[in-house]
């Protein structure tokens, strides 16, 4: 199962196989934009094994990441039992 978080694209080479970086909770990953030839600077991509799938606004990508945040603030509330 693939969680697609929404990362910020830092920067985008062109050319035959457009590559660049994508802000990943502040680590910068290179990412192939050969699937997204819409992707610019500052824009918002989902990525699967290094190649952006898909291409969000601000606004969507940070409703996204809001959940994903409040997902996590659950799981640190959450007591783990385990072998009880």
């Amino acid at each position: 199962m693939c969680i697609a978080v929404p990362v910020r694209i830092l920067d985008v080479d062109e050319g035959k196989m457009p590559m660049g970086h994508v802000d990943h909770d502040g680590v910068s990953v290179s990412c192939c934009f050969a699937y997204t030839p819409q992707a610019q600077v500052g824009h918002y991509a989902i990525v699967q094994n290094g190649f952006a799938i898909d291409v969000m606004d601000a606004e969507t990508a940070a409703k996204s990441l809001e959940l994903f945040a409040e997902i996590a603030a659950m799981n640190e509330n959450t007591e783990l039992h385990v072998n009880e």
